[in-house]
C-alpha cells in the first residue's frame, strides 16, 4: 500500500465523504488493513472501499466480514462487493456424515465465469492482484433476501398465504432450483444453500443466487448438502415462519407433545418438517416432498430434478393464488 494523495478528490467524492487519507493497494492480501478511502487497482481497474460488509444470516446482522468490502467502481461510480481471499475450514453433521466444508475463492471465480450473463446467478468478474489473489468484483443486488418477501406475503396470517400466495412462491422457487440443477450438471455445486443466500431484485423481478465461495467433500452424494439445504429453503417457503419445536411449545404445545423425532429435520433437531401436523389443509402431495428431508425418511433426494419432479405436480394441488412478485 503507497499513499496516494492525488486520488483523494475522486475517492471523497464517491465515499461520499473527504477522505484524509488515500493509498493505493494493489496486494490485497492484507485484507484485515484496508480502510475506507482505500483504492484497489485490479489489473487496470480501480475500485474505492467504501466500508465493509456485515453477515445478513439469523440473528448475525452485527457480525462483520473484513474479507468483504463494499466499494464503488472508479470509472462509472456503480456500487460493488468486493470478495477478498479468506481460507476458512469447519466440519458440519449432516444426516449422520461428518462434512468437511472449506471456502474456495477459485471456486467462486470459476463459477462466475460459468454463469456470465444469466440472471438466476450474482453477476461479477474476477482479477487478480499482484500477489495473484483472485479478488471477485460483484454487481450489488438492490433487493433483500427472499425469506423477507416471504414474511411479508404471510403478514395476514398462514391460511391467507396458502390461499393467495404458497403455489406462486413454489412456482417461482422451482425455477431458482432449477438453476442450481442447472450448476450442478456442470459439475459446480452451490456449497452453502441457505434462503439469505437467493436475493429478490424488486426491479426485475429475478431471484438470484449468490456467495459460492464454500464447497465440501461429501462422496457418498457430491450433491447432497446442497440438496439438503434445498429443503430447508422449502421447509420455510411452505409454512412461512421457522416452526421448530420452541415455536410449538409457545404456540401449540398439544401438537408437540403427539410429535415424533421423525417428523423433525436429521440434522437440526428441533426443526418440524412434517409440517402438515401443523396445517393439515397441505396436500399430501406437498408434504410428501418435505417429509423427503425428515429423520423419519427412507429415501433422500441425491439430485434437483428429482426433487422438481415431485415438487412440481404438488404445486397443481394447491390453490392457484396469485403469481409471486
Amino acid at each position: 500500500m503507497r499513499d496516494a494523495p492525488e486520488l483523494r478528490e475522486r475517492a471523497s467524492e464517491l465515499c461520499g465523504r473527504k477522505c484524509g487519507r488515500v493509498r493505493l493497494v494493489e496486494d490485497t492480501s492484507l485484507f484485515m488493513e484496508l480502510e475506507t478511502g482505500d483504492v484497489l487497482d485490479l489489473q487496470g481497474r480501480r475500485f474505492v472501499v467504501t466500508g465493509t460488509e456485515y453477515e445478513g444470516r439469523f440473528g448475525l446482522s452485527e457480525q462483520p466480514k473484513p474479507w468483504v468490502k463494499r466499494a464503488m467502481d472508479w470509472e462509472d461510480g456503480s456500487a460493488k462487493i468486493i470478495k477478498l481471499v479468506f481460507h476458512e475450514e469447519f466440519y458440519r453433521v449432516v444426516g449422520g456424515f461428518k462434512v468437511r466444508c472449506y471456502r474456495s475463492p477459485e471456486k467462486e471465480a470459476r463459477i462466475l465465469a460459468l454463469v456470465h450473463g444469466d440472471a438466476r446467478f450474482m453477476q461479477g468478474d474476477t482479477f487478480r492482484d499482484t500477489a495473484g489473489n483472485a479478488v471477485r468484483v460483484l454487481d450489488r443486488i438492490p433487493g433483500g433476501p427472499v425469506d423477507l418477501q416471504i414474511e411479508q406475503l404471510g403478514r395476514q396470517g398462514h391460511e391467507d398465504y396458502f390461499e393467495r400466495h404458497l403455489a406462486g412462491v413454489l412456482r417461482k422457487l422451482c425455477k431458482t432450483f432449477a438453476a442450481l440443477g442447472w450448476l450442478h450438471r456442470h459439475g459446480e455445486r452451490h456449497g452453502d444453500v441457505r434462503r439469505d443466500h437467493v436475493l429478490t431484485d424488486p426491479a426485475s423481478g429475478n431471484w438470484a443466487w449468490i456467495d459460492f465461495d464454500y464447497n465440501y467433500d461429501l462422496m457418498a452424494n457430491p450433491f447432497g448438502l446442497d440438496l439438503y439445504g434445498l429443503g430447508n429453503i422449502l421447509w420455510f417457503a411452505v409454512a412461512c415462519q421457522e416452526v421448530t419445536s420452541h415455536w410449538l411449545s409457545q404456540e401449540r404445545p398439544d401438537i408437540l407433545e403427539r410429535l415424533r423425532p421423525e417428523d423433525f429435520s436429521p440434522a437440526l433437531k428441533n426443526r418440524l418438517m412434517n409440517l402438515k401436523k401443523v396445517y393439515p389443509y397441505l396436500p399430501d402431495s406437498l408434504n410428501n416432498v418435505l417429509l423427503h428431508f425428515s429423520a423419519g425418511t427412507q429415501v433422500f433426494y441425491e439430485r434437483v430434478e428429482e426433487l422438481l419432479a415431485e415438487l412440481t405436480p404438488a404445486i397443481d394441488d394447491l390453490p392457484p393464488g396469485e403469481e409471486a412478485p
